[in-house]
């Protein structure tokens, strides 16, 4: 079923082929150390939730680090070569508790019992796709209010530049709105980078503006599924693309689609010339 997450929804905000690449093409992208510090750090707090009040402290986040580890190499066995040797995994490993670290200046966990973790929210948006995502924590106090919290494992954005953050939260807060009839009261960004927290508090307004968004969104995606037209938009973000060599616009060849992807993944047939 075609649907779009937050993340492709940036994704083709940013960058049309990017977001085909990713969406249609699948084009296998190497793992890096900071996506894969943040997988793990998110695993750990996951599990953090786990053990009983009083025991979520940094020593017992830190004692779930290797666990984390394990699980990532089972998923992911391709960050191992991420390491040159032992001594710069352990520095990559130290990094992550460090982020954990932070986490306990920020929020005590010993003081909260979220509702869900690691949340699967879908919603189907009417003549459109399957909206979807995964919501790190959602906390539910006794008369029903919502708090959305999302761990983010880099730095906040600089004044002025929030949006792009909040539209994540957004997303959810709108899926959660059409699922549940309860629009969430809160949406909290924890960015363990600098210690620092983002709230918001949603309103119904902003949410019929998202819903307008999301579908002028999902027909640019459409008209370029049609017309096999999917523009390049460089920034200072292509210099970390993984695409970059096959992109027309530093002097790549796209590779052709392959035959019935677009419908497969889109829903959309492909104009033939």
């Amino acid at each position: 079923m075609p649907g779009l997450s937050p993340s492709r929804a940036n994704d083709f905000q940013q960058c049309p082929l990017l977001f085909r690449f990713r969406v249609v093409d699948r084009l296998p992208e190497p793992p890096s150390a900071a996506a894969a510090r943040g997988t793990l750090v998110h695993t750990v707090l996951e599990r953090l939730y786990d053990l009983p009040l009083g025991q979520r402290t940094p020593a017992s986040a830190h004692g779930l680090v290797p666990e984390a580890w394990e699980r990532l190499v089972e998923r992911q066995p391709q960050v191992v070569e991420l390491f040159p040797d032992e001594a710069a995994r352990q520095e990559w490993l130290t990094s992550a508790r460090l982020l954990l670290d932070t986490y306990f200046t920020l929020e005590d966990p010993n003081r909260l019992q979220p509702g869900e973790r690691e949340l699967n929210v879908r919603t189907q948006l009417a003549d459109g796709p399957q909206l979807r995502g995964i919501v790190d924590r959602l906390d539910v106090a006794p008369d029903g209010r919502l708090r959305v919290v999302d761990y983010k494992t880099g730095k906040s954005p600089r004044a002025g530049y929030e949006g792009n953050a909040l539209f994540q939260m957004r997303f959810y807060s709108y899926v959660l709105w059409r699922e549940r009839g309860v629009l969430p009261t809160l949406l909290q960004l924890v960015y363990l980078g600098d210690g620092t927290v983002l709230r918001h508090a949603p309103s119904e307004a902003e949410m019929h503006t998202l819903e307008q968004r999301l579908r002028a969104l999902w027909e640019r995606i459409e008209e370029c599924a049609r017309t096999g037209e999917w523009p390049t938009r460089t920034s200072k973000l292509c210099d970390w693309c993984a695409h970059k060599s096959v992109c027309p616009a530093f002097g790549g060849v796209a590779p052709e689609i392959p035959a019935g992807a677009v419908e497969s993944a889109l829903g959309v047939t492909q104009l033939t010339t």
